[in-house]
């Protein structure tokens, strides 16, 4: 990145051609593996930002007489409207860097000292991982599996913003993705392009919405249609009716926990018997930063800090031996150690490079039936779910920083979105 960022900031200190200029930092990002590119005007300078591994890290900045232009090329190569800077536009380009083929879903909105830009990056050209790829093991892999080999039912995955649910959407279509089968999508947008799935990008601003898609998909004579996003009534209600008539539907709701999800259901007024009947289990997921393996600094239990040692001991009492013992290796259960960031030349002096998913799978189990019958509430079902062997977000974050993957600190700054 180091080299690709010197020949930006020298292209912008040498007046270069704009061109040049964008295509440095789209290139940038890319060889940084960015996921999200921001340019924004600030009082007398315009700053520019890159995503890493889900923090903001500021690049550069340069001079406000630059970012006319900038803005104005960015809007020519995603076919925007150069002339309109009152209202926000979206747009998309292409590009290949690197020899990857990158689409970039540009959003440009109108601030007090001028148009910011936000990119997304989309490598078109990276495989799908599996499940297991993902970061889902063990038991929740058998439950997501199970779930998905069913022939008819609901799959939520519940996400808040950047906790990677396009990428589990898409790792479980693709292990659906068969000849014998017909799988139709509705998406906003369409982030990836998949051979063998039929896929269609709602357009609200015309009523083409979710809801209008679903009943349409249904004629279709689909076997598997996944939903973006279900945001209403009229599209959950779609979704059980397909579900309860021989369809599997896979959809994302937008909560915080697995429990959630089924007060949230409820609250969009479909009775609590059609719950347990029609969904087959509820995913929750977050993305937490892997620590570097070159520079990380073990730690001992007795070092922890009181409060999180005793978390950290009850979230391992809770979790069933035969998950221990199948993930984590004898010798750290004997003897827990825990890995803390230090930072080097490997991660740029970060502590941490690439992220990892963390997961809970709620399965409809008769003890969780009987709670959502009864009308309990989400902390309720939650608790009860993990009596019956659900492995919450804490326990799957506990036993990833065993292995030294990641951090207790990333692991509770992820749990704590989910109390």
């Amino acid at each position: 990145m180091t080299n690709t960022i010197d020949a930006l900031k020298e292209a912008i200190y040498k007046g270069e051609n704009i061109s040049l200029i964008c295509d440095l930092i789209i290139m940038g990002a890319v060889v940084s593996w960015s996921s999200d590119i921001h340019i924004e005007p600030l009082t007398n300078i315009v700053r520019l930002r890159y995503r890493l591994d889900g923090m903001l890290a500021e690049i550069l900045e340069y001079q406000t007489f630059l970012h006319q232009q900038v803005v104005a090329r960015f809007k020519i190569m995603s076919n925007l409207k150069i002339d309109e800077a009152r209202i926000p536009q979206d747009g998309r380009l292409s590009t290949v860097i690197e020899n990857k083929a990158l689409d970039l879903r540009v959003s440009t909105l109108p601030t007090v000292h001028g148009e910011k830009i936000v990119m997304r990056i989309v490598d078109k050209s990276k495989k799908i991982p599996d499940l297991g790829g993902l970061g889902i093991e063990w038991h929740n892999k058998d439950l997501l599996e199970k779930a998905l080999a069913l022939p008819n039912g609901i799959i939520l995955t519940s996400w808040p913003t950047g906790s990677g649910k396009s990428t589990t959407l898409y790792s479980c279509l693709s292990k659906l993705n068969a000849p014998d089968v017909n799988i139709m999508t509705l998406e906003d947008p369409v982030e990836m392009q998949v051979d063998g799935l039929n896929q269609s990008q709602v357009f609200p601003d015309i009523g083409y919405t979710f809801a209008f898609g679903l009943r349409t998909a249904l004629r279709q004579d689909p076997d598997i249609i996944m939903v973006w996003e279900i945001r209403d009534h009229e599209t959950i209600n779609i979704a059980i009716e397909a579900a309860l008539t021989g369809h599997l539907v896979v959809s994302t709701i937008h909560t915080n926990s697995a429990a959630e999800t089924i007060t949230r259901i409820l609250n969009m007024g479909i009775p609590a018997f059609l719950l347990p009947a029609s969904v087959n289990a509820i995913i929750a997921q977050r993305l937490i930063r892997r620590l570097c393996p070159h520079c990380k600094k073990a730690i001992s239990m007795q070092d922890l800090e009181p409060r999180i040692k005793a978390n950290v001991e009850k979230a391992i009492k809770r979790t069933a031996k035969a998950e221990l013992i199948g993930r984590i290796p004898n010798e750290i259960l004997q003897k827990p150690l825990f890995y803390e960031p230090v930072g080097c030349d490997k991660c740029n002096n970060q502590g941490y490079k690439w992220r990892v998913g963390i997961y809970e799978i709620l399965e409809i189990t008769f003890n969780v039936k009987k709670m959502i019958i009864d009308g309990a509430s989400a902390t309720m079902i939650n608790d009860t779910a993990i009596t019956d062997g659900m492995i919450s977000l804490e326990q799957d974050g506990i036993i990833k920083a065993l292995n030294g993957t990641t951090s207790l600190a990333e692991v509770y700054a992820a749990a704590k979105e989910n109390a």
